[in-house]
């Protein structure tokens, strides 16, 4: 198999050569690209749990810290069967990138476990939740390492996180996490931010491109939280959305679609 072809397959490959092709346009210094190029810590802990059934079942759970050169760690939490240290490699790194950029005090962080959230009941993730917060005690916290929502994570499970950390430490601790319950400390407008964020870019993208946006269709993939506030957002912004589609399936209608039925 070609190799560029296995470095667009593979994150953390694909990452590695965009950060190279990056780092020599800007004529960073060799030493200090080799700092960067690395996380400066990888994580692997072996979760057990007890379902429902009595049964006892191990997952493997990862959390990569990039850089907290400035600042500490920040980086989302995924609950996925495809999760994997090299997935978490990528995320964690372009964590680093994306908070550099935008001048925000925070290093790049990522973490994930390999579970399917649809085959497990809600005590059973409270239970996995829980069991790798206390698994990464030592590397998590406000000066540390905060996480946050990402694919099949939402602000129960930062709920939990949160409260078990808190435990840990016998005092309330609501900055060890983002996207927390507002009842918590949340943020107001956290849970639409991406898909707003979304949005924000294709309103770019049409003036750049001379397009009106009335006249332009749109179809996007995955409803989670993400993709159901980025079309209901658009909708109401004017886009025409003709299609959505997730893991089980799709829906397409030329005409547009009732998005808040949806």
């Amino acid at each position: 198999m070609p190799t560029a072809y296995l470095e667009e397959v593979n994150p953390w490959e694909a990452q590695v050569a965009r950060s190279d092709l990056a780092a020599e346009k800007l004529n960073l210094a060799d030493g200090l690209w080799k700092i960067l190029r690395e996380p400066s810590r990888e994580i692997i802990v072996h979760i057990p749990v007890q379902l429902d059934d009595d049964r006892l079942e191990t997952f493997t759970g990862f959390r990569v810290q990039h850089s907290i050169d400035r600042g500490p760690a920040k980086g989302g939490l995924r609950y996925s069967p495809n999760v994997t240290l090299d997935e978490t490699r990528a995320l964690a790194s372009w964590m680093t990138w994306k908070c550099a950029v935008v001048n925000i005090p925070f290093g790049g962080s990522a973490g994930g476990v390999i579970c399917d959230r649809d085959k497990m009941s809600k005590r059973e993730l409270e239970r996995l939740t829980r069991r790798y917060t206390a698994a990464l005690m030592e590397v998590l916290g406000p000066e540390k390492d905060v996480l946050g929502p990402d694919i099949n994570t939402d602000e129960q499970i930062m709920a939990w996180i949160m409260d078990t950390y808190s435990m840990h430490v016998r005092h309330t601790v609501t900055a060890v996490v983002t996207g927390k319950p507002l009842e918590l400390g949340g943020s107001k407008g956290r849970n639409e931010a991406t898909g707003r964020g979304l949005m924000i870019v294709c309103d770019e993208a049409l003036k750049r491109l001379r397009m009106n946006r009335d006249q332009t269709r749109v179809i996007i993939q995955g409803f989670g939280n993400v993709g159901s506030n980025a079309a209901r957002l658009m909708n109401r912004r004017g886009y025409k959305i003709i299609g959505v589609s997730k893991s089980t399936g799709g829906l397409y209608n030329g005409n547009g679609m009732d998005i808040n039925a949806l």
